[in-house]
């Protein structure tokens, strides 16, 4: 007797081991409490369906909303399992019901609440201790219509100044990466006034004082620093290059330059265990005075009391002036290429009289050719040249026919110049040179607690909050290019996954963690040299791990078989570093 039966495989990969993770954090709890529902909606609520779309995201590397749907409706069992859900519907994941989801998260008073929530439960959970922030903002461009209320605008790009864009100001936690606020704001709008806001934000979710925030020269505003250190936090900045820092920098570099001796080396260990020039530089202090506006209170609507005026705060800093040596060194190959460059344009100027070769026949003309080209390279102090005026005097008769001695001549005179010589001017490039790859750096942390050394070790690892923004614009998020338009979507899903940056932190510093305190190495994570162990693996690779997992229902008259892809050693071992049973794979196929 032959039994009929319908065979299903639904890819898991790594989506439970996502799902499992987000639900540990308390996220459907958390956005269920600030995303407001109508009293009659049926179906999932939003905490839930924003969970599952999140891992989805997660998992297929793609935040369109069109094939959620359909993803939902061929992994619906395994939702239901590792959820302990009763009943699910794809109905509840179309595109209407995502973009209801986004607008929710848009609203700037909900996703307050959410971002702080969320951050103080997983300072809690992964047992994180903070000591420093960093903030930054970032632009995503798109081939969007904008609008004069529109948050696609033109501004100051580094992608593509040609396209509209919006701007994402970040505040993340170091060592991690870990992003605590973010805000979204119009293309256009400039970075200054982001910063105060933002630290309020992640003062509400980190309590405590003696917080180190770190950021860019525009950070450095004086308002900013002194908002910073009324709070009883500390900051870390380089100085803008304008208004009197401008003209003092010149002085502290060159008091480094006359005295050697009070500079102090910073040195890194390479892979090799060679120690290299990192920076030298050296510290002093100042006293900063600054208006510091009064907190407003809340009033009654009567009240007329005036607002209390401004006071008159004063407190030391530490200024670094540091010499970045690789900084230096492009400084220096850059002025040696536009020496050069310069220097081979002014002789070719007036090349030697051929076919085709254009003389110049005019002295200011000459001299403003050459005067242009020193402008456009920026060396005019550093080049000087000679040229001379050469004639060529040539008699010809007058008229037609054959010549003789008693017919009329006449003399023609052709006059073109000549470029001789270029030449360095050797002490004004030296002393230029020595200019080169300063920066001072401004922070209120006391000398006692942070070095230069520190200092300039703590502002190096800028890159840890870019690689955040790589991930959110690039692989595996690719938020840009954005294919939502309007703004509140524009907006949500750029908070939506924000969530996702996080969760990739999370997972990435926990197995990281866990290995550096078991003193191993994980090995099969590198495809072309599995037998490689490494300690420092990026959630990318661990995910990547989980590929090709499926589970299969065989689908008989009387009851269901359930097989799910065994885990390997590697899998198991990464679900153990992350803290999670292998039961969230193996309780798929209980039948």
């Amino acid at each position: 007797m032959t039994t009929e039966f319908t065979l299903t495989t639904e890819r898991i990969d790594d989506f439970p081991l996502l799902l499992a993770t987000l639900q540990r954090l308390d996220l459907p709890a958390i956005l269920d409490r600030h995303l407001t529902r109508h009293g009659l909606q049926q179906g999932l609520s939003w905490g839930r369906i924003a969970t599952i779309w999140l891992a989805h995201i997660l998992s297929q590397g793609d935040h369109r909303k069109l094939p959620v749907q359909a993803w939902v409706r061929q992994a619906g069992a395994t939702i239901l399992r590792i959820t302990g859900l009763t009943e699910l519907t794809e109905w509840d994941f179309t595109d209407d019901r995502l973009a209801i989801v986004l607008r929710r998260l848009s609203q700037p008073a909900a996703w307050a609440a959410i971002e702080t929530e969320l951050g103080r439960n997983i300072l809690r959970v992964y047992q994180l201790t903070p000591e420093r922030v960093r903030l930054d903002a970032t632009t995503i461009s798109g081939n969007h219509a904008g609008g004069a209320d529109s948050v696609f605008q033109f501004g100051h790009s580094k992608d593509d100044p040609t396209l509209r864009q919006v701007k994402v100001m970040v505040a993340t936690l170091d060592p991690l990466g870990l992003p605590l606020v973010t805000e979204v704001v119009a293309g256009n709008q400039a970075d200054d006034p982001l910063y105060v806001p933002a630290v309020d934000r992640v003062l509400q979710i980190i309590d405590g004082f003696g917080l180190l925030f770190v950021g860019d020269c525009k950070m450095s505003a004086l308002a900013i620093r002194a908002h910073i250190h009324q709070l009883q936090q500390h900051y870390l900045c380089p100085l803008a290059q304008t208004g009197t820092t401008a003209q003092e920098l010149p002085e502290w570099v060159e008091a480094a330059n006359q005295d050697a001796a009070i500079l102090q080396a910073v040195y890194i260990e390479n892979q090799q265990g060679e120690r290299k020039l990192l920076a030298e530089g050296y510290v002093f202090e100042r006293t900063i005075q600054a208006e510091i506006a009064p907190v407003p209170a809340a009033t009654h609507a009567a009240d007329l009391t005036p607002d209390p005026a401004p006071t008159m705060a004063e407190w030391t800093e530490q200024v670094f002036v540091v010499r970045a040596e690789s900084y230096r060194q492009s400084l220096l190959a850059g002025l040696d290429g536009r020496l050069q460059r310069a220097t081979a344009k002014l002789l070719a100027l007036t090349p030697p009289p051929a076919r085709g070769k254009r003389q110049i026949q005019d002295e200011v003309a000459l001299v403003n050719a050459a005067a242009a080209i020193l402008t456009t390279h920026d060396v005019a102090e550093f080049l000087t040249y000679t040229y001379e005026r050469r004639e060529k005097r040539t008699t010809k008769y007058i008229g037609r026919g054959r010549g003789n001695p008693e017919r009329p001549k006449r003399e023609i005179v052709t006059v073109r110049y000549q470029m001789l010589t270029v030449l360095p001017q050797e002490a004004a490039i030296a002393a230029h040179q020595k200019t080169l790859g300063w920066r001072a750096y401004v922070s209120d942390t006391p000398a006692g607690q942070l070095s230069l050394e520190q200092a300039v070790l703590t502002y190096r690892d800028e890159w840890i909050i870019e690689r955040g923004f790589h991930r959110l614009k690039g692989v595996p998020l690719a938020l840009a290019p954005l294919f939502v338009k309007n703004d509140d979507q524009v907006v949500g899903l750029t908070n939506l996954l924000s969530i996702a940056v996080r969760m990739l932190t999370l997972l990435e510093f926990a197995v990281r963690r866990q290995l550096k305190q078991n003193q191993e190495t994980l090995t099969g994570l590198i495809a072309n040299n599995p037998k490689k162990g490494i300690d420092n693996p990026t959630t990318e690779r661990l995910l990547k791990a989980f590929d090709e997992i499926s589970l299969t229902l065989m689908h008989l008259p009387d009851r269901i078989i359930r097989h799910v892809t065994p885990l390997t050693a590697l899998q198991t071992r990464i679900l153990a570093l992350l803290g999670l049973s292998v039961a969230i794979y193996t309780r798929l196929a209980e039948n």
